[in-house]
């Protein structure tokens, strides 16, 4: 078996059997996480590479089509790509569960199991009994398993699991109704505990926190190390990725959007927090280059020459028509109320967008509540204050969980008697429980926005698909339910609710890059299969409007236009953009700038740009708000 390069990062060079690459959403694991399991088969290992990720792109990075069973990787020996579908997964999970059943069960008995195990709770065991098969060695003979996970709150949920199942399943004879018998729970304990097993062992098992050089990233990974060691994951590594070095040009001169990225990159460094300072740390690069195709992965851990430059495919394209964030704003305000969800790939700065929103809505005197459904729930910092006419809350799935609980056991629990209610409760402990809440609660903020303005700052994709599912779920229930009925003409359901195109208007949120557009395209897709049309695309972080001169960032732009000639290909209906800003826009005050309408924007000075055409970009300046973005900007 040969080694890895010398100058290999240290997660390759130390290489355990199992590898997680975790961080919050944008930051690059799915890339990492593809580059070291190539670099490790290069070097003679058999390796499988795991997507944690309901929207995960594997399949465009890879060239190859994701499946529920592992799929050889065309050019890299040794390596296989399986993607843990939970649709697949809970419908192969319902087969083991039924095969359990006594050969005599009636007909009704298989039909009640089924029915009981249409639920998303069971999606979610189900996938993560796929998870905890790989943990628990059955099968495969991988030299390494590499796990490309979900964004970080799902996937602490995620590693969560072995514990809380575990737990759950101890002394426990009775299953969780949502689960089926509980001989289809139980008969999976044993794998539950070697799973457990696998993830607590530092000799086996090591966490790659991904961040790149910015505060909210590195603050989100420091939480998730503190977390992780909780739950036992000890064995975690750091890798900083996209640091970015301005390029000196001729006559000593330094791009100044490129000093300014340098500047904010070497700030987080020095400011790192000390969870993550005293972990061993790798570096890698921002590439010029799209980390799409094995070339392009190869080279990102330097195991590569550089890909060829790919030719412009903007050239000749129809000008994209893009207009500023407040326009959106003004808009929606003229809607009156509504439910207002921003959705796509973490790490797009959905929160961003979702907060100047209900900022600019507030700004045009309508009440807004701003919440989220993401585990990591960034809004209150990012709003970094308050604002008359606007609430702020959360979905917070333990909170919602308790609520939950209390109030199934004063309805459900309140005519048992005592021994009724103790296994009542013991059901609801069931970890599946917290998935159930957080859609009630859901539900009820959908509600809400019948008769004002919501703005649902929603987790990244994968998670939100499989909210979406439990959505469609609970749809599919209740028709089945009151099908044929008298009521049944009376019930509006919550997807009901996000399929009414006069109440429901979803934002995608996207940067100009190949990865964060193919999946907000892909998230559309999902999206219209449930018949909920995408009102708008929102491009975050445009690269265009500072007019670098920097040689890595002018290679990045011509990217750019490649993923603005496919918007313009007809992708969005109507298009809004926001530039990359030197300072991050944090605070009621830089948020209302984004969006303001237009009388308070002409005072703060212009903040946006609008694309003329999707191969010449035409920028309008971007004036500072305060001296630190005039120094950085100047």
């Amino acid at each position: 078996m040969n080694t890895v390069t010398a100058t290999a990062p240290g997660f390759l060079s130390a290489a355990t059997r199992f590898l997680f690459f975790t961080g919050k959403g944008g930051v690059g694991k799915t890339s990492l996480s593809a580059a070291a399991a190539i670099a490790l088969a290069d070097a003679g290992r058999r390796v499988l590479l795991v997507s944690t990720d309901a929207a995960s792109n594997l399949d465009e990075m890879l060239g190859v089509p994701l499946r529920n069973q592992p799929v050889d990787v065309p050019g890299v020996p040794g390596l296989a790509v399986l993607n843990i579908d939970p649709d697949a997964a809970a419908e192969a999970y319902r087969l083991r569960v039924l095969a359990q059943l006594e050969a005599d069960a009636t007909e009704d008995e298989r039909a009640t199991v089924r029915e009981q195990l249409s639920g998303a709770c069971t999606t979610e065991i189900a996938a993560f009994d796929e998870f905890a098969a790989l943990l628990a060695q059955e099968g495969g003979g991988w030299d390494h398993v590499i796990f490309d996970t979900a964004p970080t709150g799902h996937t602490l949920r995620l590693l969560s699991l072995p514990k809380a199942w575990s737990g759950f399943l101890a002394g426990n004879d009775r299953g969780a109704s949502c689960l089926g018998p509980h001989s289809g729970l139980k008969m999976q304990e044993t794998r539950f505990n070697a799973a457990l097993a696998a993830l607590s062992n530092a000799a086996i098992t090591t966490v790659v926190l991904v961040t790149r050089p910015d505060p909210r990233p590195m603050q989100e990974a420091a939480r998730t190390a503190d977390e992780l060691r909780t739950l036992g994951l000890s064995n975690q590594r750091l890798v900083v990725n996209g640091v970015f070095h301005a390029t000196v040009q001729a006559g000593g001169k330094v791009d100044p959007t490129a000093r300014a990225v340098e500047a904010l990159g070497l700030q987080a460094l020095a400011q790192m927090p000390d969870a993550l300072a005293r972990l061993p740390r790798d570096e890698v690069p921002l590439r010029a280059f799209d980390t799409v195709g094995l070339p392009a992965l190869r080279a990102l851990l330097g195991a590569g020459p550089i890909p060829a430059t790919v030719p412009d495919a903007a050239a000749g394209v129809a000008p994209l028509p893009a207009e500023p964030l407040s326009r959106l704003a003004d808009e929606l305000a003229a809607l009156g109320h509504g439910l207002i969800m921003v959705m796509g790939k973490g790490g797009v700065g959905k929160t961003t967008i979702a907060a100047a929103l209900a900022v600019g809505l507030v700004q045009r005197g309508h009440s807004v509540h701003l919440t989220t459904t993401d585990p990591a729930a960034h809004v209150a910092e990012t709003l970094n204050g308050s604002l008359p006419n606007l609430k702020v809350g959360r979905i917070d799935p333990k909170a919602e969980t308790q609520a939950y609980i209390a109030k199934i056991m004063a309805t459900r629990g309140k005519t048992l008697d005592e021994q009724g209610q103790a296994l009542l409760l013991e059901d609801l402990q069931s970890p599946c429980t917290e998935e159930v809440a957080v859609f009630h609660a859901f539900s009820r903020v959908v509600n809400e926005a019948r008769s004002a303005f919501v703005v649902l700052d929603t987790a990244p994709t994968g998670h939100s698909l499989l909210l979406m599912d439990a959505t469609g779920a609970y749809h599919r229930q209740m028709m089945q339910q009151y099908e044929g009925g008298n009521n049944a003409v009376h019930i509006i359901t919550p997807l009901m609710r996000l399929q009414d195109a006069s109440m429901t208007h979803v934002i995608l949120v996207t940067l100009p890059e190949v990865t964060p557009v193919s999946q907000a395209a892909a998230l559309q897709d999902d999206l219209r299969r449930a018949k909920i049309e995408p009102w708008a695309w929102v491009i975050n972080k445009s690269v265009a409007a500072t007019g670098t001169t920097d040689p890595l960032l002018q290679a990045r732009l011509a990217g750019e236009h490649r993923q603005t000639a496919r918007i313009a290909g007809g992708l969005a209906r109507r298009t809004f953009v926001l530039p990359w800003l030197a300072e991050p826009p944090v605070g009621v005050s830089a948020l209302g700038a984004l969006a303001a309408p237009a009388a308070q924007a002409a005072k703060l000075g212009p903040v946006h740009t609008i694309y003329a055409s999707a191969n010449a970009v035409k920028t309008a300046p971007i004036k500072a708000r305060d001296d630190r973005q005039t120094g950085r900007l100047a």
